[in-house]
């Protein structure tokens, strides 16, 4: 029987960073996938959002990124509704309109580098765990079965996950929209916009470039509600498009035309003993807001410095049960705001269009609603419940600050590590060194805060006191 720390199952976004951030910390892991090695462009997902491109720029991954993709500075609601997000608190104030194709590759890269053992091709058919691990049945390629083992298992293996069916945990919730319509085309005339959407009574749209001289194309119409295995013409996609944008801008040469639904699910549990969820396994959210990539990516973030932290021995096990805690609301918000987005641009009844009406009025009115709908769209406004009796800073993401002597907090945290600023210099223990970076402010701010590794408050204090400072670290390093 193979043995190994952690099995991740799917190499989607957000298996392939968690994969990788675990390997990068120096823990063995297997990554489990059913689907041959290649990387399909038949992509879902589009936008990178503020937090997102944070997160990998701590990983040294965001400036590749954006050399692949297209900032686009306002996002458009409804038609009608600018929100502009060159007031981030963020050094990535827009979205990058990058495939999701293209992101698995940065991503599968960076973990084939660091050492993850790829499992292509290798379907779960059970799974089962005892007091002290994790035993995974696999199916090859040839028909051949393994039994896998390890200390923890990850499904990061999308919304028919086979992890969340075998601990057991159903997947409540419901599909939103039916029939929506998915075709990559050419356009003898491209849109003036980066991404093009909206919705005018009973059909919706959505372009999006590839780059690759195709666009993606997301398509709906209220009447047209067809099993998913009703083929989708040409004709069909031109003409909901016309209806939603006014024009089809000349599509022509579909290279591939698609039917799916959109649901809204979310596991009730995203632990259970030493099998964890991550991503689509965990939460589906409607493609509005572009939220669901980025989302199960920050599950990532936020797991995989745990779980390293953990498999090591710097932290109890307990420690993993703030990633439930953690995680899960933000699941549910997302699920929340990206419902109440689609169901507002598919409005049809008088009082939903009222509502919509009403909501554009207030939102143009008043710019903190507005910054507010940017932070949740973009995550820089979501924070994590401190426990009680905290510092008022503990949860909160910190942004890109600068360190004394050059440098950025991102570039601290790369590595995986935690991050002490000080103002003044505090010696890190041989101990610690691999796991902890000193840094000082370079604004001369009083307060300490220790950074996790995902770049949120895991302690702070007004004053520098060292003693205070070396039990922060005993409880959050280790």
């Amino acid at each position: 029987m193979t043995t190994t720390p952690v099995i991740v199952v799917g190499a989607g976004p957000t298996g392939l960073l968690l994969a990788g951030d675990l390997a990068a910390a120096g823990v063995p892991v297997t990554l489990v996938e059913k689907r041959p090695h290649r990387i399909s462009n038949l992509s879902r997902a589009f936008v990178l959002h503020a937090r997102t491109l944070e997160q990998f720029d701590a990983r040294g991954l965001a400036d590749g990124l954006e050399a692949l993709g297209r900032p686009l500075d306002r996002l458009e609601l409804f038609g009608r509704l600018a929100i502009d997000l060159t007031r981030l608190p963020s050094r990535f104030r827009h979205v990058l309109v990058l495939p999701q194709y293209e992101v698995e590759k940065v991503l599968e890269r960076r973990a084939a580098d660091n050492g993850v053992d790829f499992r292509h091709e290798t379907e779960v058919t059970g799974l089962s765990q005892d007091a002290d691990g994790v035993t995974v049945d696999v199916r090859g390629a040839d028909g051949r079965t393994e039994a896998l083992r390890a200390a923890y298992v990850v499904g990061a293996d999308g919304m028919r996950s086979a992890v969340r069916a075998a601990v057991g945990l159903p997947f409540p919730g419901r599909s939103v929209i039916r029939s929506l319509i998915l075709a990559d085309v050419r356009l003898a005339e491209p849109p003036e916009t980066l991404l093009t959407v909206n919705a005018v009574g009973d059909a919706f749209a959505f372009l999006a470039p590839f780059g690759d001289g195709y666009h993606r194309v997301i398509c709906w119409r209220r009447d047209r509600d067809v099993p998913e295995d009703t083929p989708v013409g040409l004709d069909e996609v031109r003409e909901i498009t016309r209806l939603a944008l006014g024009r089809d801008f000349g599509m022509h040469d579909a290279r591939w035309t698609s039917r799916f639904h959109s649901d809204e699910r979310q596991a009730p549990a995203y632990r259970v003993g030493r099998v964890l969820l991550a991503g689509d396994a965990a939460h589906v959210h409607s493609p509005a807001g572009g939220q669901g990539m980025n989302t199960g990516l920050q599950d990532a973030a936020n797991l995989s410095w745990k779980l390293a932290q953990v498999v090591t021995g710097h932290a109890p096990e307990s420690l993993l049960d703030t990633y439930q805690a953690e995680r899960h609301p933000v699941g549910r918000a997302v699920l929340r705001s990206s419902g109440g987005i689609v169901r507002l641009a598919m409005a049809g009844r008088p009082w939903t269009l009222a509502l919509r009406a009403a909501l554009v009025t207030v939102l143009g009115a008043v710019a903190p609603a507005r910054r507010l709908v940017a932070g949740q769209v973009t995550g820089i406004a979501f924070r994590y419940r401190a426990p009680r009796g905290s510092h008022r800073l503990v949860g909160l993401r910190v942004p890109d600050v600068a360190l004394a002597g050059g440098g950025r907090l991102h570039e601290a945290l790369r590595g995986g590590r935690f991050v002490l600023l000080t103002p003044d210099a505090h010696q890190v223990g041989e101990d610690r060194a691999g796991r902890l970076t000193a840094a000082r402010w370079a604004s001369g701010r009083r307060t300490a805060l220790l950074v996790r590794p995902d770049g949120y408050v895991a302690w702070a204090a007004d004053t520098a006191d060292p003693a205070a400072i070396e039990a922060a670290l005993a409880a959050h390093v280790g």
